[in-house]
């Protein structure tokens, strides 16, 4: 006898997160919230206002209404494309799933599967120059509360590029503060790799576990909150933002940009380039697959732009003008010879 129609929904999702995901797939933690957040909101549409989402059937979730929750989430939601992109990304792993789970939802499965991305518009990456480095981490006092871990983690992230979540999840254990000083990051997909430190940043980062009171061959996490928690990456935000305000200050360029802890691994990628590490060498550094992912910051080393001009041999300095148009009498000739 075949289950229910409701309950093979709920069976599906149950073995999509309880086993596909985080068993077969090996996905983080982070991903599994993420696609939880998309299937549940989709679910919560597809229900309505007055409706339970445990009673939907497969059937329901047609490509009529995955479409209309898609363009709710731009219309009404006010997403961007970008957000809305992610959310048809877990809704197709699932469908996929479901596909092999239940042969006799193949045919809509691949209805659902044909739902196409929207394009999303390129934004210029933002970076902080080296000068605006400096500025930044002058404005954070020792002094003052959480002075020396603030330091520190803004010292650290500038010089690993680290992703805010490979930051926040180092542990006191990751580091090795004699020389020659490096710290282990654990990135996407589990990988892991070790990034060098200057003797700055490790001196900054043994003040720091020196402050904690703990032995230093007891694994806890680096950066800790006001609570004595694991700081978040909400707070690494906070952080970054307050000591941007201030710095901005001082130097003016930095009222004009849009600074994210994203932006400070754009930075050393930048920084790196222009000191003439290779992009393999900076592909490793920064925890990418491929080299490709590294190339994007070839486009946005303006100063490199500006070198490569100055090089470049002005196109009207010199050299022979052509005729303007109108004065060759017989247009036709006058483009042919062209």
């Amino acid at each position: 006898m075949k289950p229910p129609k409701t309950s093979t929904l709920a069976h599906a999702l149950h073995g999509f997160f309880t086993d596909y995901l985080p068993q077969q797939r090996a996905l983080s933690p982070h991903t599994l919230q993420s696609y939880r957040d998309s299937l549940k909101l989709l679910l919560q549409f597809a229900a309505g206002k007055s409706g339970d989402p445990s009673q939907l059937t497969v059937e329901q979730l047609n490509v009529e209404r995955i479409t209309g929750f898609l363009q709710g989430l731009e219309s009404n939601q006010h997403n961007r494309v970008g957000t809305r992109n992610v959310r048809l990304s877990a809704i197709h792993s699932f469908f996929r799933y479901l596909g092999r789970q239940c042969p006799e939802c193949l045919e809509q499965t691949q209805h659902i599967l044909s739902i196409p991305f929207k394009r999303t518009a390129t934004r210029q990456i933002e970076h902080l120059d080296f000068d605006e480095i400096q500025a930044v981490l002058k404005v954070v006092s020792l002094d003052q509360k959480n002075g020396c871990r603030d330091l520190a983690l803004l010292s650290l992230m500038f010089n690993t590029g680290a992703r805010v979540s490979e930051i926040i999840g180092v542990q006191t254990t990751d580091l090795r503060l004699l020389a020659p000083c490096n710290v282990l990051l654990r990135g996407k997909g589990r990988k892991e790799r070790i990034c060098p430190l200057w003797s700055e940043t490790a001196t900054l980062l043994q003040k720091l576990i020196e402050q904690h009171g703990q032995p230093p061959t007891q694994s806890h996490p680096l950066f800790l909150n006001d609570h004595g928690g694991r700081l978040t990456r909400f707070g690494v935000r906070l952080i970054l933002n307050k000591y941007i305000t201030k710095a901005a200050q001082r130097q003016a360029s930095l009222k004009n940009k849009r600074i994210h802890p994203h932006s400070i691994r754009h930075s050393t990628a930048v920084h790196l380039l222009r000191s003439g590490v290779d992009l393999s060498t900076i592909a490793h550094w920064l925890g990418h697959v491929s080299v490709n992912t590294t190339n994007k910051y070839l486009s946005v080393d303006l100063e490199a732009k500006r070198e490569a001009l100055a090089k470049m041999k002005p196109l009207l300095k010199g050299g022979r003008r052509s005729k303007k148009w109108h004065q060759e009498p017989n247009l036709i000739a006058w483009l042919t010879a062209l």
